[in-house]
């Protein structure tokens, strides 16, 4: 499976990640062990979707990066 998923932190501050293995990858950004992330204080995971396909996958975390996917996420996901 594939995953895409949202993490927050107390500032609310929000990160959208893609990964083939979700348990290891939260344990990565909780150890501060992405570059990305190191600066958020407590990362949880608030969200998250599986697929079968990668493509779809990362397409998926593709467009919740950009300007309508910020407002996807905020009025359906979280």
């Amino acid at each position: 499976m594939h995953y895409v998923y949202i993490l927050q932190d107390e500032r609310e501050k929000l990160y959208v990640g893609y990964s083939g293995d979700l348990k290891k990858r939260i344990q990565d950004h909780k150890y501060k062990e992405v570059s990305t992330t190191k600066i958020y204080k407590e990362p949880r995971l608030i969200w998250y979707c599986a697929f079968v396909s990668k493509k779809r996958a990362l397409d998926f975390e593709k467009y919740l990066k950009v300007g309508s996917g910020h407002a996807f996420t905020r009025k359906h996901l979280i």
